[in-house]
């Protein structure tokens, strides 16, 4: 079972990134799956889940109308379209995934990938 994140970068307030969530040895169709970031000093937050299983998603209010997560089964893989990026979106990005009808905490997913950096800064 493997997640593998990918798509950060160094990006100047205002721009735009997209991170791609791959997922190996199991399927995404019965699953929530997860952005989550971490930025230093800080706790580990949730910043947007969907449900594989019927495409419910969940943003934290910090990043509503800024970033999309969308998912593609057939790819088993997710994605976050970030824009209007801010300094204090700085942060390690995880993408992970819990049962279905997990709630978007990190306490709640079983399955995590090694991080993304994203770094917003002019």
């Amino acid at each position: 079972v493997q997640l593998q994140a990918s798509g950060g970068g160094l990006v100047q307030p205002g721009g735009s990134l997209r991170l791609s969530c791959a997922a190996s040895g199991f399927t995404l169709d019965y699953y929530v799956i997860g952005w989550f970031r971490q930025a230093p000093g800080k706790e580990r937050e949730g910043v947007s889940c969907i449900s594989s299983f019927d495409g419910r998603t969940h943003y934290a209010d910090s990043v509503k109308g800024r970033f999309t997560i969308s998912r593609d089964n057939a790819k088993n893989s997710v994605y976050l379209q970030m824009s209007s990026l801010k300094p204090e979106d700085t942060a390690v990005y995880y993408c992970a995934a819990g049962p279905v009808g997990s709630s978007c905490r990190p306490s709640r997913m079983a399955y995590w990938g090694k991080g993304t950096l994203v770094t917003v800064s002019s």
